[in-house]
Parts: C-alpha cells; sequence; structure tokens
C-alpha cells in the first residue's frame, strides 16, 4: 500500500497564500509518507480551485522529489495538442515527475460550454489520447484523425519520462475501465464512489487485464479518499461534508466519506485496499496542514 496527499490548490477570494503552500509541500516531502500529490481540475465551479497544470508547476518549484498528477483531465474539453505540450513541458521542468489522469467525463458536463459535442465524447477522447501519446513518442507525427489532422509536425520537447508521463485514467464505467487497460498506466477510482463499488470496479480492470495477458504489475489501482481525522466523529463527518457541498455544489456525502478518529479512518483506508488500491490518493478538504500531520503520525503507520 502506497500513499498520495492531496494538493491543497485554492485561492478562496482571490487570494492565494503562496508561503503557506509552499511550506505544505516541503512538509509533505519531509514526511517520506507519501510518493506523489495530486492536483484536480474544476473550471467551472464555485470551489475557488486553481488550474492544475499551474498548480503542477508550482508544486514542482517547490518540491525536489515529490511527483505530481492531475486526476483527472476532462480530455474531451482540452485541445490535446496544447495539452500534450503542457504536460511534456511540465515534465521537463520537474525533472520527469508527472503523472497524467484522465477521463472521458460522462452525462452532467457541460459540454457545450467549452464547444464540445456532447454526443461523442468517447470516440473524441480515443483520438485525443492517440494524437497526444504520438505528439509525446513520434519524431515526425502524421496523424489523419477525424477531429485533428498533422502532416510532418513534431513537437519538442519531448518529455523526460519515456516513452511518455504514465497515464491513468478515471471513470465509473465499465467501458472505461477496460479501455484503460487496454491504453493506460492505471485506473484512479474517484472519491465519489463507495468502497464496494470500487470493488466492483477493480474486478472488471483485473478481468480486463487478464483477458489481454497484462502483468498486474505493468497496470496500477488507486482510488481517491475524502479523509479527515477528528477525535469527534459526529463533528468530523459534518464537517467534511460541508467542505465537500461547498467544492462540488451538491450534499449527499455520507457514503463516500471517511471522518472520525484516527482508527476510524485506518480502518476504512484499509477496507478500499482490500478492495484493491495499491495506491490511496488521500483528500483533506480543510485544516490541510493539521490533517497532513494526523494522517501522517496516527493513521498510515497503522497500515505499514
Amino acid at each position: 500500500m502506497r500513499f498520495a496527499i492531496s494538493i491543497p490548490q485554492y485561492a478562496r477570494d482571490s487570494r492565494f497564500d503562496g508561503d503557506g503552500f509552499r511550506a505544505h509541500l516541503r512538509r509533505v516531502e519531509e514526511l517520506g509518507r507519501f510518493e506523489s500529490a495530486w492536483a484536480q481540475e474544476q473550471v467551472i465551479g464555485a470551489a475557488g480551485s486553481l488550474a492544475p497544470l499551474q498548480t503542477m508547476a508550482y508544486a514542482a518549484a517547490c518540491t525536489e522529489q515529490l511527483r505530481l498528477g492531475c486526476a483527472v483531465f476532462v480530455l474531451p474539453l482540452h485541445n490535446p495538442l496544447h495539452l500534450a505540450k503542457a504536460i511534456s513541458s511540465l515534465d521537463c521542468l520537474s525533472h520527469g515527475r508527472v503523472e497524467v489522469g484522465l477521463a472521458t467525463g460522462g452525462r452532467g458536463r457541460p459540454f457545450a460550454a467549452f464547444g464540445v459535442d456532447p454526443d461523442r465524447p468517447v470516440a473524441r477522447f480515443n483520438e485525443a489520447l492517440a494524437l497526444m501519446k504520438a505528439c509525446w513518442t513520434d519524431h515526425e507525427i502524421n496523424f489523419d484523425g477525424r477531429w485533428w489532422k498533422l502532416e510532418g509536425a513534431s513537437m519538442e520537447p519531448k518529455p523526460v519520462q519515456r516513452p511518455h508521463p504514465p497515464v491513468w485514467f478515471g471513470g465509473s464505467a465499465p467501458a472505461g475501465m477496460r479501455r484503460a487497460v487496454r491504453h493506460g498506466d492505471g485506473f484512479m477510482g474517484a472519491g465519489s464512489q463507495t468502497t464496494p463499488r470500487f470493488a466492483e470496479q477493480v474486478k472488471v480492470v483485473r478481468e480486463e487485464l487478464s483477458a489481454h495477458d497484462r502483468e498486474p504489475g505493468t497496470f496500477r489501482i488507486g482510488k481517491r479518499v475524502y479523509v479527515h481525522v477528528e477525535d469527534d466523529a459526529g463533528r468530523g463527518r459534518q464537517r467534511l461534508e460541508d467542505a465537500l457541498t461547498r467544492h462540488y455544489g451538491w450534499s449527499g456525502w455520507s457514503e463516500h466519506i471517511l471522518a472520525g478518529p484516527a482508527e476510524v479512518c485506518s480502518n476504512g483506508i484499509r477496507a478500499v485496499a482490500d478492495a484493491g488500491a495499491e495506491l490511496i490518493l488521500l483528500n483533506p478538504l480543510l485544516d490541510d496542514a493539521q490533517q497532513l500531520e494526523r494522517l501522517a503520525a496516527e493513521v498510515i503507520p497503522t497500515l505499514s
């Protein structure tokens, strides 16, 4: 079992605490408990979330060894050339520390706001991913797609990591998990999925790995876990539910969170690992510095 931590990527009321951000990530590295730190993408919303690529670039300048990822970019909403270039640049700036999370989106995404046809997100996703990989690996890019066409093009610099940074897939549909095995390096379960639902997803992933004769060691499985360590369990759950409601704009998170004393959080995280997660992305949404210390001192040691 390995651990990751969320990046506190906030500028609420348009105020960014640069000193606190830098100190937080340096402390993450100093603790030595976490292999990576992850941002999210929320273009439209009232949470005050900073854009992930810029946040990751700032984080790269604050750290030396911590791997940095985003879970996830909704790929059909992006121009794949711009995104491939940005990720390749970030991999160079961080000396090869980038992880890439991608998803198709699905119902409820405001595709029209981005000028994207909402009826063809999967086809657009598949073509965009193929183009990004071509940009990262091909000396000469010749690509004849439905949406994008290039002939004799090039994109430099290439990523430091070869053939490209690890690509994680998000999503909830079985087809998406099968697509992850065919085209990706890992599957990241969403924080909005319960542990039993995540266990069902892992079963699909493992069946697909077997069907394609793919070694499990070449494909990683992770899950985001919304967690808040607090001695008063009722207060902890209410605070985390309120924070998630503010972040996403809807309520009803009681089944999807871990909150309460350290032992309760440890037991819940152990259940996620038993369901198949080898990388646990711990995601506090408030009191980030305090939660980091409590997770590192009271929760993670009980799970080793």
